[in-house]
């Protein structure tokens, strides 16, 4: 079976399981989404959508985030971790997107990449759901899963985005990382692939050495 192959599997196997392939972060538009993704490094989704209806009521619009004062939006997002560092960089964001891009988030990876604090997992989550462009986001579900399937070999998040963008139907490709978040969170889990109840044992490389 081909790689190619072994990837249709897997679409297959994951929209059967889960029809409704949402993203887990909650907003309104798309500056929410890139300022939560942003938070969600190091922070799970759930921590993050707890966190993001006081920031954005503080903040309501891109013209308010520039405005800020750092300290403000580190006080906020403070169960997030590194929040120094995410404050920083939200702020920074928002005013290069004010100054540099007339408040519109780019529609592209490589100038979603240039805002700070903005990397390619970042860049592809924004591209996918916001733009309906193909797009591979490179989670620890997503390296873990393709993973344990066969589909890589590197744990590596650029070389795994690269090999699935060369397996994947480009249509599949936003919503399959959507589906291997559910799935890792439900089944193939980081501690322990509950291979007996998966629905892709019968062609993933990790399922079929589970039954020899």
């Amino acid at each position: 079976m081909t790689k190619k192959q072994l990837a249709r599997l897997a679409v297959e196997a994951l929209k059967k399981e889960y029809p409704d392939a949402i993203c887990s972060l909650t907003y309104e538009e798309p500056l929410q989404l890139l300022i939560a993704t942003r938070l969600s490094a190091q922070c799970t989704d759930a921590r993050v959508n707890q966190v993001t209806p006081a920031l954005f009521a503080k903040f309501p619009s891109l013209d308010a985030f520039t405005k800020a004062d750092v300290k403000d939006i580190e006080e906020l997002i403070r169960s997030c971790g590194l929040y120094k560092t995410k404050a920083r960089d939200i702020l920074a964001m928002c005013q290069k997107l004010f100054a540099e891009y007339d408040g519109v988030i780019p529609d592209t990876v490589e100038e979603l990449t240039k805002l700070p604090g903005v990397g390619r997992k970042t860049a592809n989550l924004v591209v996918g759901d916001i733009y309906g462009k193909p797009a591979v986001v490179t989670d620890t579900h997503c390296i873990r899963i393709a993973g344990r399937l066969g589909l890589t070999k590197s744990k590596v998040p650029l070389q795994v985005e690269k090999d699935l963008r060369a397996v994947l139907p480009p249509e599949e490709s936003n919503d399959f990382c959507h589906r291997l978040v559910l799935h890792g969170r439900a089944v193939c889990q980081a501690r322990k692939a509950q291979c007996e109840i998966c629905c892709m044992n019968e062609f993933c490389k990790t399922g079929l050495a589970e039954k020899k």
